[in-house]
């Protein structure tokens, strides 16, 4: 039996540079995994194919699940005849924004290459990865990443200074496909410093961090779902050194230098977002693999 976490991510800083001819948006943004993860086990069978159980989320557990599609395609390439039985434990929220999808299959690789002896290096998981999902290269190594392309061209950063990060996952869902769909690239007025905020975590300055925060992607969403903007406004009106969506959305996440902030900052969003799922947590620096 193996065992493996799979880690939620939040986008630190998130440009949009242009459509490409594909349909592929290239990009140009800082992803940090933070210490959130769902639990995932992986164990051989006689029985041949893939047989996954779900455990604290109602989710598909059929074929095309992203799990079940990132075993097949390791499966298949492997020549594996034998079959693999999956517990998935759900903890990171669905549709959030957090990369939990793509967290789960890029545990899936790791979990059946470690499994099965494959011997696949990260970088030819990254490969195959990046035919499920653009975020999924990522989510194979973790930490603090420089990703551009569609997501799977990636550099290491050094680790944000350490601090609490409070994150808020409101009580909708969001599609990432509307997002990237409705966002008009070529007329964006304004773009996140991505340079300066590498810069800044060279650097270790957490303010220089926090004051280029940026999120194009919230021209869209947050447009569509005032709520995002309202966290925002509280999470910083208690305190936070700044708050941001992550990814498409519409989870909202707040960067504290004291816990007690944080705590204070997530007692008040259950109040006032009754059916958001709120955490207090912190950045995850090691890599997975």
């Amino acid at each position: 039996m193996i065992e493996q976490k799979a880690y939620a991510k939040i986008n630190l800083g998130l440009d949009v540079l242009r459509r490409r001819p594909d349909g592929y948006h290239e990009v140009k943004m800082i992803m940090q995994t933070v210490d959130i993860c769902d639990d995932l086990t992986f164990e051989r069978r006689e029985e041949p194919g893939i047989g996954l159980r779900i455990e604290g989320a109602d989710l598909p557990a059929d074929k095309n699940n992203l799990v079940c599609r990132a075993a097949a395609l390791l499966m298949e390439k492997g020549h594996i005849r034998e079959g693999v039985s999956v517990i998935l434990k759900k903890r990171i929220p669905i549709a959030a924004g957090m990369a939990g999808g793509s967290a789960d299959a890029a545990a899936a690789l790791r979990g059946l290459n470690a499994l099965f002896g494959m011997g696949y290096s990260v970088e030819e998981l990254k490969e195959l990865g990046v035919t499920l999902g653009a975020d999924i290269p990522y989510c194979i190594q973790g930490g603090t990443m420089l990703s551009e392309g569609i997501g799977e061209i990636l550099t290491p950063l050094p680790a944000p200074p350490a601090c609490h990060i409070v994150i808020a996952k409101p009580d909708i869902d969001v599609s990432t496909a509307f997002v990237y769909g409705h966002l008009q690239a070529d007329r964006l007025s304004s773009h996140p410093d991505i340079d300066g905020m590498a810069a800044a975590l060279a650097a270790g300055d957490l303010k220089g961090i926090t004051d280029r925060m940026g999120n194009v992607l919230e021209t869209v969403t947050a447009v569509e779902y005032p709520v995002i903007d309202r966290l925002k406004r509280t999470m910083c009106g208690l305190g936070a050194e700044n708050a941001l969506m992550s990814g498409s959305g519409p989870t909202v996440f707040g960067i504290c230098k004291e816990k007690e902030t944080a705590e204070k900052i997530a007692g008040a969003v259950k109040k006032e977002e009754p059916g958001a799922a709120v955490f207090v947590t912190a950045f995850c620096g090691s890599k997975l693999l």
